[in-house]
């Protein structure tokens, strides 16, 4: 037997319900948590006492020493669907880039002009709050659902890896290390909202993620013997392979078209040689590239592009040295347009918002690449406020507030309503 959908006199109670006074001020409280990839401790100790004031069952997971995740469940009545919705604590930058001066980009939260300016309000903790709210504000308007919902906040999403002996540590262990422990510790759903931040767009599939090393070798020798054989660093030699590296990008682009996006490779690292030292040439230069892989291609078979670039490099320069290696290998993830889910948010955005939200794919990766691995839908779909600049992350307060009330009416739609 199905759980009752929501009357009118429901939904209007559920949408009345939500405390923007509340809502901004936890908001605040958390982006003044200074919480980047490794030090997500007093995000997740605030979430536990937030969830635990609200008589919720919180779980906490200790991934490793000093970051847990944090996983708060309200028990339905058994009848309906489990729903998640998951935000990682961790935010993009640390604060202390001296490059990011914007105010958006520290963990002081300003509001002004209707908004809230402050590292993490839209990546991702304004959904943190925004989930939280619309759980109060089912509570407030007397709406028990049929099934669980879970909120889970964890660490480590952020695009970011250990390599090797230098960039080791738990400021490196993002890419899903949260979620991966997660799910593999019997937290599961039926489908999962996670709150990215999408500008309030229907997000159907996101990019997976390819990091490649490519190194080149050359001779080792003082400025003053070098005349005559700068063909021979692996600096110059580097020059010769990047080269063919963006003649290659295009090609890419083409085959991993998915969405109406272009697939996209980015050089996003380049080593070689000391600046302590300019007088001699380095014998090792390394550049690391970001392969943007579509949902639809499996990840074998994105390296073996990659593989088979560097193998025709090898053969043009057999004197250079070429190595390759891949050190991130993250997939993109996909859900149905029709899925029940994304019928809900849409729904919801509707009633809220007065018409129907847009639908994309992006070229950024989530951790739906996790969760939909584990037989959880998951639907990329939050806040954000208008084009990245400068002055960093901002949300509108109204922006916040709206995401609330779609979350909370989605989740009585998917989980059902007891009684």
């Amino acid at each position: 037997m199905a759980a009752p959908a929501l009357t009118a006199d429901r939904t209007r109670a559920i949408l009345g319900a939500v405390d923007e006074q509340s809502l901004v001020a936890m908001a605040c409280d958390v982006v003044n948590l200074c919480t980047p990839t490794g030090e997500e401790l007093d995000m997740a100790r605030y979430l536990r006492a937030a969830w635990e004031a609200m008589g919720l069952r919180v779980d906490w997971q200790e991934v490793e020493d000093d970051r847990p995740n944090v996983v708060a469940t309200w028990n339905g009545s058994g009848a309906g669907k489990r729903l998640m919705f998951n935000g990682h604590m961790d935010t993009s930058n640390s604060g202390r880039e001296p490059f990011l001066t914007g105010i958006g980009y520290k963990p002081h939260a300003v509001v002004k002009d209707g908004m809230i300016f402050g590292l993490g309000i839209y990546n991702m903790k304004g959904a943190l709050v925004c989930y939280t709210h619309a759980v109060k504000a089912l509570m407030r308007a007397g709406v028990h659902p049929a099934g669980d919902v879970i909120l889970a906040g964890v660490v480590g999403e952020i695009e970011k890896t250990q390599v090797g002996r230098e960039f080791s540590g738990a400021e490196y262990r993002g890419y899903g290390a949260g979620s991966h422990y997660l799910v593999t510790h019997g937290v599961v759903a039926d489908a999962c909202i996670l709150g990215e931040p999408t500008d309030m767009h229907v997000v159907l599939g996101h990019y997976g993620s390819l990091w490649a090393r490519i190194v080149t070798r050359g001779i080792y020798v003082h400025t003053a013997f070098a005349a005559g054989r700068q063909e021979q660093t692996s600096i110059r030699r580097m020059h010769d392979v990047m080269s063919a590296i963006y003649a290659w990008i295009p090609e890419w682009g083409k085959r991993a078209a998915y969405g109406g996006q272009s697939g996209t490779v980015n050089v996003g690292c380049v080593r070689g040689g000391a600046p302590w030292r300019a007088s001699r040439t380095p014998a090792e230069t390394e550049i690391c590239m970001d392969v943007r892989v579509p949902p639809t291609m499996p990840m074998a078979d994105a390296r073996r592009a990659v593989a088979d670039l560097v193998t025709s490099l090898q053969k043009r320069y057999p004197e250079y040295g070429i190595e390759f290696d891949t050190y991130v290998s993250c997939p993109g993830a996909e859900i149905a347009a029709d899925h029940e889910l994304v019928q809900a948010v849409e729904a919801a955005h509707g009633q809220v918002m007065g018409q129907a939200p847009k639908r994309g794919t992006v070229l950024w990766s989530s951790d739906a690449s996790v969760l939909s691995r584990y037989g959880i839908a998951t639907l990329n779909y939050g806040p954000s406020s208008g084009p990245r600049d400068e002055q960093g992350e901002r949300v509108a307060i109204e922006t916040l507030v709206n995401m609330t009330k779609i979350y909370a009416l989605a989740a009585a739609a998917v989980c059902g309503v007891a009684g």
